[in-house]
């Protein structure tokens, strides 16, 4: 009888699971992403980088040893089991890593710039967990990894150098196919006639994703990694003390203007100065220029003018970030934004607010942010 139940329970439970394993899928991707975006560090701790290399070599193994098995004559071929258990390492790996970059790119990138990117990333990262039926293709695992190796690159050369810009880019990407083709050298060894038909769509595979890196940094739609912006906002005064930063703001919650692209407002007596604070993290040693860059939109046309570009040398190495202020004097009414960017112009975040004059001075709330540093 206990037989027949465990049996019968056994049977039951594996019924169930494939009834539900969209909806399983769906909620563990929601949960791992959720686990990884509050486990993973910064991008410069030794244990993230860990991690990352980690995975990389699991993934790279278990395609190795999913590629010799599919390599086997019929006859000698493992269990329907042990193909089982390679190909959920190989998704698991390939999971785990895809889902750590949307991460770090999500982290480093300003939704309003680099949207068609991480989309196209989260993309990737579902298709890995939902097209299960196609780790078995070579083609399919070997450009997943392709793909998780230049990611990886890109992330990992600038903490080296310690710079961000072309030079950092390109070499992440010599690096990435250099090292793929020696691992795709070593899978044709594993599995030559495997590896023969599928090499030609590989390498086709290969050149798409790296114009599609390219083009995405080209156009300035790849973050800017790896700075992430920590903090930002705009105030009346901004002042340096022993504590932090103390900032004044007025004390009424900020006014919303248009249901899409909202401006908090603020009331200034002409003349005044409107600062904008905030907090850029960078890794320890690198250097690199931020610009703010003050717009103001012409209520004629639409369109946002530049007033004013302002240049800082940022040090890494803060755990909240590296901070500094800019600010305007007597900014006219209106809508305002500042970009927070590189030197080239990658976006690293956007402050928006709104600018109206009144005769008196507005009410201010006076508080110190972030202590330290």
């Amino acid at each position: 009888m206990r037989n027949f139940d465990a049996t019968y329970l056994t049977a039951s439970t594996i019924g169930w699971l494939r009834r539900y394993e969209n909806h399983i899928s769906a909620v563990s991707l929601a949960g791992g992403f959720a686990f990884d975006s509050w486990a993973f560090g910064q991008i410069d701790r030794p244990a993230t980088q860990a991690v990352f290399i980690v995975y990389l070599l699991v993934a790279g193994i278990a395609i190795a040893v999913l590629h010799t098995l599919e390599s086997r004559p019929e006859e000698r071929r493992p269990s329907d089991r042990a193909r089982a258990i390679v190909i959920l390492i190989t998704q698991f790996a390939l999971g785990c890593l895809l889902s750590g970059f949307c991460v770090f790119y999500i982290r480093s990138a300003s939704l309003t710039s680099s949207w068609p990117f991480l989309l196209a990333m989260v993309a990737i990262f579902v298709g890995n967990e939902y097209l299960r039926r196609y780790h078995t293709r070579l083609v399919f695992v070997a450009l997943l990894f392709f793909f998780s190796l230049y990611s990886y690159a890109i992330l990992l050369v600038p903490l080296v150098v310690q710079r961000i810009g072309r030079l950092p880019f390109l070499i992440s990407g010599v690096i990435a196919v250099v090292l793929f083709a020696i691992y795709m050298r070593a899978l044709a060894r594993l599995g030559h006639e495997r590896y023969h038909g599928a090499r030609m769509q590989v390498l086709a595979g290969m050149v798409l994703i790296t114009v599609f890196i390219n083009a995405a940094y080209f156009t300035k739609l790849l973050p800017p990694l790896p700075l992430v912006l920590t903090d930002a906002g705009v105030y009346h005064s901004v002042e340096r003390v022993r504590g932090g930063y103390r900032v004044g703001s007025e004390e009424e919650p900020p006014e919303w203007r248009a249901l899409f692209g909202t401006f908090p407002l603020l009331h200034i007596q002409p003349g005044a100065r409107v600062y904008i604070y905030n907090a850029v993290f960078a890794p320890r040693g690198l250097q690199t220029l931020i610009v703010h860059d003050w717009q103001w939109r012409d209520p004629k046309t639409g369109a946002w003018e530049s007033q004013q570009r302002l240049v800082v040398n940022i040090v890494g190495g803060r755990q909240d970030g590296y901070r500094w202020y800019t600010y305007k004097t007597g900014p006219r009414p209106g809508q305002w934004r500042v970009n927070i960017e590189t030197s080239d112009g990658r976006s690293i975040g956007r402050v928006r607010f709104a600018v109206e004059e009144q005769a008196v001075p507005p009410a201010v709330t006076v508080r110190t942010l972030k202590a330290g540093g």
